[in-house]
């Protein structure tokens, strides 16, 4: 368990992140004191499949609204955080296992002003630093893939949400055969952890959730990789600022597994059954 944990960690570790952060950032958008728009980050801390719009259809899906306290696990760069806030105008809490990309997110909120909305902290999503029940909303997206023990994540969500409470995930999913490597979460099948939809559905289940929204979005994935593909060189700020020059080679891959059938894209909610 320790040695999985550690590879993914270092596979996240983006020495220099903050740093290269800043230099992307004012040759795109100008000067260190420029406000940002979180919208202007769109290409570069939506660190998921289908981009910005992914966690605009999974938020609609949890019923968010302003008055919820909503954590997002594995929150990266602090994007979708950053997105819920201002649409939403709830408070959002990240925890990621990497300590560079828990500073990027807090460097980056701090230039959108957001800082006393969106708060982020170092952590594993197997052992959330949380009271029982604080949660109205737990938000998962493309980080479930990392994890071995799903059965204990599941249980944290669960633990941490309030009873009826929401738990969306947004993932990868095993679908007909071995994932061509490297690919955005894992650079060999040693940090790689996929299961079937049926299977993440079970475990899910078993953790005291009931499925609220199910959905195969793979299809919508496979026309997202088309047409980034037809559209030509990357924005200045994109994923291989955060993750370097052999990003693009890991979402082709991606692409590539879906395309041919290995790897399908899974967007579901479920609702925490009551403790009573």
């Amino acid at each position: 368990m320790t040695d999985a944990i550690d590879g993914v960690r270092d596979h996240y570790r983006a020495t220099g992140l903050t740093e290269r952060l800043q230099r992307a950032l004012a040759a795109a958008l100008g000067p260190q004191d420029q406000p940002i728009l979180p919208q202007q980050l769109g290409a570069l801390d939506q660190f998921h499949t289908r981009g910005l719009a992914a966690t605009a259809e999974l938020a609609e899906l949890t019923g968010m609204t302003a008055d919820m306290s909503v954590l997002d696990v594995g929150s990266g760069l602090g994007g979708p955080a950053r997105f819920l806030a201002a649409t939403y105008g709830c408070q959002v809490t990240g925890i990621d296992l990497s300590e560079p990309f828990v500073d990027a997110a807090r460097y980056l909120t701090r230039r959108t002003g957001q800082s006393e909305q969106v708060s982020f902290q170092a952590g594993s999503a197997l052992e959330l630093p949380f009271d029982n029940g604080r949660f109205d909303v737990v938000l998962l997206q493309h980080v479930a893939m990392n994890i071995a023990d799903r059965a204990r994540l599941y249980r944290e969500a669960r633990r941490v949400l309030k009873p009826h409470g929401r738990f969306a995930t947004f993932d990868i999913v095993e679908s007909g055969g071995e994932p061509h490597y490297p690919v955005p979460w894992a650079r060999t099948p040693a940090t790689s952890f996929l299961l079937t939809a049926e299977a993440t559905r079970a475990l899910i289940e078993q953790a005291g959730f009931r499925v609220q929204a199910w959905r195969d979005d793979t299809e919508a994935a496979k026309v997202w990789f088309k047409q980034l593909r037809e559209s030509g060189p990357p924005p200045l700020l994109n994923l291989g600022v955060v993750m370097g020059p052999d990003f693009a080679q890991l979402a082709a891959n991606l692409g590539r597994n879906l395309m041919e059938g290995r790897l399908g894209v899974l967007t579901a909610v479920f609702e925490a059954a009551s403790d009573n």
